[in-house]
């Protein structure tokens, strides 16, 4: 198996995945997964498409994170997780879909708008 790439999104988050055959190491940025996640739900969120088809052994995946803050970051990388083990294994994308996977999130910041202090926030306003 040559190397699979994949990518993954989520609010301003963006995970680049490479997936080669491996004994199931994660390298996030040249660190591995438990020094860049060290908050087990994290990492849980994280191997959760690994561990649906029982393959969390059988790769080695080298990420490229940036962006965004540590949440949006674990759920990019979910994404591109499965997006990679479904480009391995087209078979497995119905149980990908079924958990909910292979859905890009679209919920992101709403912009400010001019003459508000924040997105929907309206300045406090007084008839008197």
């Amino acid at each position: 198996m040559a190397v699979v790439n994949a990518l993954g999104r989520r609010k301003s988050a963006v995970a680049r995945v490479y997936v080669t055959e491996g004994q199931g190491k994660i390298t996030i940025n040249k660190k591995d997964l438990t020094e860049y996640f060290p908050s087990s739900i994290l990492q849980f969120v994280v191997k959760q498409p690994l561990n649906l088809l029982d393959v969390a052994d059988k790769y080695d995946i080298k990420v490229n994170l940036y962006g965004g803050g540590f949440t949006g970051q674990s759920q990019a990388l979910r994404l591109a997780i499965a997006r990679a083990l479904v480009k391995i294994n087209a078979e497995d994308k119905k149980a990908l879909r079924a958990e909910g996977f292979m859905t890009r999130d679209p919920r992101a910041v709403e912009r400010k708008k001019p003459g508000q202090p924040k997105a929907r926030r309206r300045f406090q306003f007084s008839k008197r």
